[in-house]
């Protein structure tokens, strides 16, 4: 029974304390007292003191890492020192609010820069003197572990279908849609699989166009850019670049990094490493 009453008092307690956020015509309330003011333009949103000065900015960022694994967070700026930014993560009310929403309610719940005095610029300038760390998850960690290897490469494909890597041909595609050249995504499902090849001529994979499935030589197999609900929905046709990334990841020895770039399996003294 003691129990059930600490816990009645606890929820009770935390009624009473929750402070009631709204934003209206630019107008950031808390329980009804005018605090601060918002205006945005585009994914950025600037805040300001009742005065109309601004004193911080919020840029919402979404961006594909690898593959379909995407990674959403907040760039932070305070106007008055444009630079130096800090990348963190944010919160929202609700699954489903929109942009501003979560950029108030960061700036109320999240960091406390807005409180029921104002903006709070010093908690503002603490924010940047200890920056808290980001808090990514296993998958989104190793996408950007891939993501900074596959970056080291300079990859690219020209007009005429051939992979470069830091400038030197590293391979080909062969099979490719009539598309091609006019844009650099796969929309088109044909039945002649898209292959690639090594420069040593040495078949390396295929993409199915009709299943989106990638397939190597090494006998691994990947569906790229299932077709879900959602910004990752945007993302089901990929690119020829991305093909490309993904095969690298499936086959490691398709193209090494070292100090130069080498196609294929790497010997010293006639022994593969």
């Amino acid at each position: 029974m003691k129990k059930y009453i600490i816990m009645l008092f606890t929820v009770l307690g935390l009624l009473i304390n929750a402070q009631n956020i709204k934003t209206k015509r630019g107008i950031v309330s808390l329980d009804g007292v005018p605090v601060a003011k918002i205006t945005s333009k585009s994914n950025e949103y600037t805040f300001l003191d009742l005065k109309e000065t601004p004193l911080y900015t919020i840029e919402f960022i979404d961006k594909s890492i690898v593959d379909s694994i995407r990674d959403s967070y907040i760039k932070l700026n305070r106007v008055y020192n444009r630079d130096k930014t800090i990348d963190l993560d944010y919160i929202s009310p609700s699954a489903f609010s929109g942009d501003e929403k979560s950029a108030v309610y960061t700036s109320v719940k999240g960091f406390k820069i807005i409180d029921n005095k104002g903006i709070n610029v010093q908690k503002l300038d603490e924010l940047f003197a200890n920056m808290p760390k980001r808090k990514l998850d296993t998958k989104t960690k190793e996408a950007y572990t891939i993501r900074n290897k596959i970056d080291k490469l300079q990859l690219e494909v020209n007009n005429v279908g051939e992979i470069l890597s830091k400038g030197e041909r590293v391979g080909y595609f062969t099979n490719l849609p009539v598309s091609f050249g006019s844009e650099n995504m796969i929309t088109e499902k044909t039945w002649i699989d898209i292959e690639i090849y090594d420069a040593n001529n040495k078949y390396i994979g295929k993409y199915i166009t009709t299943t989106k499935q990638i397939k190597t030589a090494n006998g691994k197999s990947f569906t790229l850019y299932k077709d879900i609900s959602g910004r990752a929905s945007l993302l089901k046709f990929p690119t020829y670049q991305s093909l490309v990334e993904r095969i690298i990841i499936m086959d490691p020895n398709f193209i090494k990094v070292q100090d130069k770039v080498i196609v294929g399996q790497v010997q010293k003294d006639g022994v593969e490493k």
